[in-house]
């Protein structure tokens, strides 16, 4: 079923550096049939001048899936978005949150939020060369920003560029002091303000990201009127926990238990593992399947230390689903 713009944000797991690679979104795509997923960011001189395969391909079965992009030159972005054209990705959002140092030295991410008025130029730049959306995703402002004022400002901005879907972090990013780990946690959440940014902009397509970590919360913050909840970090060290049952929120009963996850998991790990890939490259992102569960401890240490073990196969996943299956 084609679903619309607002329909297919409804629940999407936000890029994480490190974490959300192609192995990571096919483990969580056997967990929700409807969610979106995103790429780690991908920096737009990587795209240009670096190993565009490597760095673009995924497998059909990650679709609904967004690319994210790092960069601040409307010209370079709009190069990387024209190579990527070619490889139909549902959105190509632009990172306007990030607050790591190496970020800020390429004049990107969230200290952005200083520059509306270029990133108004790089959107219509990316806009010029796809049929995707464009979107971004940013902070509710930066340092001793004032988010009531910026942050409508910033969003007006955007909207008269042509952005029509803006996710927000509901936390500002300080640039100096805190590191991005600190700035995922220290800055005050203020989920009430991106709720009032979509009253005051009903016509945008607004979804909130921030502290959320149960479908409880996400279905509350949709109830509010919002288009879409992003989730992060829970959906990657609990993910049956917000991805199994999560396609509910469209009227979907699909809701796989984590069983039936790994076990559809396997003809991908032997696909990868018979084209030479490690089968840790893909495990490491299952460690937290069966938290909270009986066995759930040494599921997690028999595929840490069996997985990235030279010539590992299914038979350490065999082994590591054991340890659940004795204590279940």
């Amino acid at each position: 079923m084609e679903l619309s713009a607002r329909d297919a944000h409804r629940l999407s797991v936000a890029p994480m550096m490190d974490w959300t690679d192609r192995h990571c979104r096919v483990f969580h795509r056997q967990m929700t049939r409807r969610a979106m997923l995103y790429t780690e960011m991908v920096t737009a001189p990587a795209i240009v001048h670096g190993p565009k395969p490597r760095l673009l391909d995924y497998s059909p079965q990650e679709h609904p899936i967004a690319l994210q992009l790092g960069g601040s030159d409307p010209m370079e972005l709009a190069q990387a978005t024209k190579i990527a054209e070619a490889w139909r990705y549902d959105e190509v959002n632009l990172n306007c949150g990030c607050p790591s140092d190496r970020v800020q030295s390429g004049c990107f991410g969230a200290v952005l939020m200083e520059r509306p008025a270029l990133v108004a130029d790089c959107v219509r730049a990316m806009q010029g060369e796809t049929d995707a959306p464009v979107t971004v995703k940013c902070r509710i402002g930066v340092d001793d920003q004032d988010p009531e004022t910026v942050l409508p400002a910033f969003i007006e901005t955007l909207a008269g560029a042509g952005v029509r879907h803006i996710i927000i972090h509901a936390r500002k990013a300080w640039l100096q002091g805190l590191s991005p780990k600190e700035n995922r946690e220290i800055p005050p959440l203020d989920h009430a303000l991106v709720v009032a940014m979509k009253h005051r902009f009903p016509e945008l397509t607004i979804c909130i990201n921030g502290g959320i970590t149960t479908l409880a919360q996400a279905r509350a913050l949709l109830d509010q009127g919002l288009d879409g909840v992003m989730i992060g970090r829970a959906a990657y060290h609990d993910p049956a926990s917000v991805l199994i049952g999560a396609d509910a929120l469209w009227g979907d009963s699909f809701a796989p238990d984590p069983l039936t996850v790994v076990d559809a998991m396997r003809p991908y790990i032997a696909d990868h593992l018979s084209q030479g890939g490690r089968l840790h490259q893909i495990t490491r992102h299952m460690l937290g399947l069966f938290t909270g569960k009986p066995g759930a401890r040494h599921w997690r240490r028999v595929l840490s230390e069996g997985a990235s073990r030279e010539g590992a196969g299914l038979s350490v996943l065999d082994r590591a689903l054991e340890e659940v299956r004795v204590g279940v």
